[in-house]
């Protein structure tokens, strides 16, 4: 049985659009890609008033699992 790779990437140490690279093979992942030729989000979990609190990705590539956090600053827009 293969064996799962689970990669946490926090968005508020990333600069840009949200594009980033796969942790493991590398593959860009972007938020703009709605194809789901490179990534397919798996799972989202969110906070009592609805917002994301976190996004479950697979990077098709490589089958590693990717949780994105650092989505509370959407939460007040007084933050961007």
């Amino acid at each position: 049985m293969k064996q799962l790779s689970v990669y946490r990437i926090n968005l508020n140490n990333m600069d840009g659009d949200g594009t980033f690279l796969c942790p493991s093979c590398g593959a860009l992942i972007s938020p703009d890609d709605v194809s789901e030729k490179t990534y397919k989000i798996i799972d989202m979990e969110t906070y009592e008033d609805g917002s994301l609190k976190t996004l479950s990705l697979m990077c098709k590539k490589c089958d590693a699992k990717i949780v994105l956090e650092g989505f509370e600053i959407l939460r007040n827009p007084k933050n961007l």
